[in-house]
């Protein structure tokens, strides 16, 4: 009888014991799954990478090499990438001319691989028909991408692109060397640099694509004579806003101009303001608003690539 009695004894106390440690165990188990505990404090900005003229590319994207050459005024080398459509390479085009694209990075510093796996889609719409043969120039836009920084050494990111990277592409590969054959297109910082070069350079491009172009920041460089922070401070005049003032008093050139935006990037109101800026100086323009597209170059040409391509072509001459 003590035997029988001292086993209930045990068989209750288990019980007991399991159905306490066990919503614990699975209380544990729970918290164990939920997300770690935000840290409201702002993260720490993330350092720019060191700036360098020459980035050698670390991938392999169809079409695309890596090249430099070296610069007459700074007397160093500078690197650019370039997409080389497979027609060119074939025999039967050993005496043909193609259009040329020079393409303007986003961010700070500059680095020629920075907007290189574009390539990857351009790439693929040249080779299935959807647009013809075009070649694309990934351009190093200098420590401070596509300004000119004149007190600084090494530092002309403008000048380097339109007075030397330009006669070299067109004296060493097959472009098409005149205005009617050569394209400018960037996106953010590439579009503000796009937007500032094609109104001071319109005799030089014969179409022109800037995209997602950071405008408010460069009305406050123009509001502030030249101030873009207490740190960086350009040129007068050198701004997406007096470039534009300047252009429209001749309009010529006539310069076709496609700006294309997401609806997601932060970027996208002060492109609306910048379009209805350009109304006003009766400047034309076509405009691409990508809608659902964050702030980012992949993602506008994954959704419509296409269309900018098509309208570089249309504006080259080229029939599909």
């Amino acid at each position: 009888m003590t035997i029988y009695r001292s086993s209930v004894i045990c068989a209750v106390t288990s019980l007991l014991l399991t159905s306490i440690v066990v919503p614990v165990t699975a209380a544990q188990s729970a918290t164990n799954r939920l997300p770690a505990a935000r840290n409201d404090k702002p993260s720490a900005k993330k350092k720019p990478a060191p700036f360098h003229w020459v980035n050698p590319l670390k991938q392999e994207l169809p079409g695309v090499r890596h090249r430099t050459f070296r610069s007459p005024g700074m007397k160093i080398d500078v690197g650019y990438c370039i997409y080389l459509p497979s027609e060119y390479s074939t025999p039967g085009a050993a005496n043909k001319r193609f259009p040329v694209i020079y393409y303007l990075h986003g961010g700070r510093p500059g680095s020629e691989t920075k907007s290189v796996k574009l390539a990857t889609h351009i790439h693929r719409l040249i080779e299935d028909g959807s647009v013809p043969p075009m070649i694309y120039v990934f351009v190093n836009g200098g420590p401070v991408s596509h300004y000119n920084m004149s007190e600084r050494i090494n530092a002309m990111g403008e000048d380097v692109f339109v007075k030397e990277l330009i006669p070299h592409i067109d004296g060493t590969f097959r472009t098409i060397d005149q205005r009617h054959g050569r394209g400018i297109e960037g996106f953010s910082q590439g579009g503000r640099g796009t937007t500032r070069i094609m109104f001071r350079y319109p005799e030089l491009f014969g179409s022109a694509a800037p995209g997602g172009a950071g405008h408010a920041t460069e009305k406050r460089i123009s509001e502030e004579d030249g101030r873009e922070n207490d740190t960086l401070v350009f040129a007068q005049g050198h701004n997406t806003y007096d470039r534009a003032r300047l252009y429209a008093k001749k309009r010529s050139p006539p310069l076709p101009i496609l700006v294309h935006v997401g609806t997601e990037g932060f970027n996208y109101e002060n492109n609306l303001a910048y379009m209805e800026f350009l109304d006003t100086l009766r400047i034309p323009y076509q405009r691409l608003i990508v809608k659902d597209a964050p702030h980012s170059a992949t993602k506008i040409y994954e959704k419509r690539g296409l269309e900018i391509m098509k309208f570089h072509a249309t504006n080259f001459g080229l029939s599909e």
